[in-house]
């Protein structure tokens, strides 16, 4: 941080008019220089307001506790509960402190997605779930609704690809082939100037997409046709930071889509309407998606991580007794010979298992309550540099070039956060609209129409995570990447950074990591 710079520069002063000194031929005293002004850290500075930041720029900035955790010990302890719960992995023995995993799961725990709890695990070459840097979601779907349909009578949402012998995976994930493809643009990969793209670096002139395949015998499914369906990845989202999104108002949430709409730019697509019963039309409801990449997620209580945590898993607890399976798979598995034969279950009493909605609660709600505790209370780490004046031209560019149009910089929550009341009227500075829009990619999956992601904190990846990869596929292995991926409504966007000066583009990105 600065104030370190200034302290040393102060120290070195001292030192250097100590220096000056010639013995006893120079008995006047040298008077100290004056003490540095105090660095304004205005509201910019707080990324999560006053109440939801951390100033640690450290390997553990996605890590940290809001204030308000930390001076109230009954949250701070059900925050450490939560983070152990996050961090530990599930088994599918009987009688230990984190059983029941299984019968099918994707990961073992949050952290094997979720490395450094905030951040998301870095692109890799093959889809292998017990590769830690692999934190990759599959999903099969129906290219013609991309969007909508997941091939849901067969597969869950997040598809499922380990199993608990006897049971099996619903897809073996021997069968899902992986391959990173290049991409060449209208532009041949050059900027206006004639520059490659990521110049000097070993990605020089290239971009990058993601090919997945899914072999017929990889499926669980007999009269499932994979030839007629698709496959795509999507990582993990950040964590940090999520109690202040589902601080906004829904009011405010709808005033942005209303306001997007009526400007014919960046027009913008609302989430779905959620509430307890689950997924309702787009209009009226109680609340507007604002979670996950389509914004399937309203609420943080029926958001990705109070679902992840059972879901992913399969962890049943007492207000989920029952397993994340598709009525397709407990009918398959019951009809199984090697289950049978394994549990020496009768079909019926297997399915009878599967199917059940009343299973023992293999997680306590007091557990479930403290990692809700840490998953609403883990802090935005402060914006970095802005007082740098490369950064604050790269403000500018961002303001200017029409940025904001779908990185909205601030939000006001609302005034009566229940759950966690530090959190109310707060202004934060997330850089998104929450909304969904279409950027027109290369081979984008199921994720065509994507929310815009939060810019806050994510110039500390490297730091914290190891790697810069970013978008909802993690093709972009940078910031400028990144950008140059924002076609369809951002197209304009993107081309004004290409025919920017490089020393434009370079603070433009210097302030993307600043924030």
């Amino acid at each position: 941080m600065k104030k370190i710079s200034l302290y040393s520069s102060m120290i070195a002063l001292l030192m250097a008019a100590a220096s000056c000194s010639d013995g006893e031929d120079n008995l006047t005293p040298v008077p100290p220089p004056e003490p540095p002004d105090p660095i304004d850290y205005s509201e910019e500075w707080y990324a999560g307001g006053e109440n939801g930041t951390v100033f640690n720029a450290t390997a553990r900035a996605y890590k940290q506790p809001m204030e308000a955790i930390n001076a109230d010990p009954t949250l701070f302890r059900q925050f450490m509960r939560g983070e152990e719960i996050a961090g530990k992995s599930y088994v599918s023995a009987d009688g230990t402190g984190y059983s029941g995993l299984g019968p099918v799961y994707i990961r073992k725990s949050c952290i094997a997605c979720h490395p450094s709890y905030g951040g998301h695990s870095k692109r890799v070459d093959v889809f292998d779930t017990s590769d830690s840097r692999n934190g990759y979601l599959l999903m099969i779907y129906d290219p013609a609704s991309p969007t909508l349909d997941l091939a849901s009578k067969y597969f869950t949402g997040m598809t499922q690809t380990r199993a608990v012998p006897p049971f099996k995976a619903p897809i073996d994930e021997a069968g899902i082939t992986l391959t990173w493809m290049t991409y060449e643009d209208e532009h041949g990969n050059k900027y206006e100037d004639g520059t490659p793209y990521s110049a000097g670096t070993e990605y020089e002139g290239t971009l990058i997409y993601p090919i997945v395949e899914v072999s017929q015998e990889a499926i669980l499914f007999k009269d499932f046709d994979m030839s007629k369906h698709a496959a795509s990845i999507e990582a993990t989202i950040g964590i940090y930071g999520v109690g202040l999104l589902d601080a906004i108002s829904d009011e405010d949430l709808r005033t942005q889509y209303e306001e997007e709409q009526s400007r014919g730019y960046a027009q913008g697509i609302i989430g779905r309407d959620i509430d307890e019963t689950g997924l309702n039309p787009y209009f009226p409801g109680k609340h507007p998606g604002r979670f996950t990449y389509l914004c399937t997620r309203a609420t943080l209580d029926n958001g990705p991580g109070a679902n992840a945590l059972w879901n992913i898993t399969n962890v049943t607890r007492p207000d989920r007794q029952y397993h994340y399976i598709t009525a397709e798979y407990a009918k398959v598995m019951s009809e199984d010979t090697d289950v049978q034969n394994a549990l020496k279950l009768t079909p019926d009493s297997i399915l009878s298992y599967l199917t059940s909605t009343s299973l023992t609660p293999e997680m306590t709600m007091e557990d479930f309550d403290a990692f809700m505790v840490w998953h609403r209370g883990i802090a935005v780490p402060a914006a970095r540099n802005l007082d740098n004046e490369t950064v604050q031209r790269g403000r500018q560019l961002f303001y200017d070039t029409g940025c904001t149009a779908c990185h909205r910089p601030s939000w006001t929550t609302r005034a009566d956060y229940t759950p966690l009341p530090a959190l109310s009227n707060q202004k934060i500075y997330p850089y998104t609209d929450l909304l969904r829009h279409d950027l027109d990619m290369k081979e984008p999956g199921r994720a065509r129409v994507c929310r815009t992601t939060p810019l806050w904190g994510r110039g500390l990846l490297m730091v914290t995570s190891g790697h810069t990869d970013m978008l909802h596929d993690l093709r972009a292995r940078n910031y400028e990447e990144a950008i140059l991926w924002h076609g369809g409504e951002a197209k304009e966007l993107k081309e004004a950074f290409r025919k920017m000066p490089k020393d434009d583009r370079t603070a433009l990105i210097k302030f993307l990591e600043s924030i």
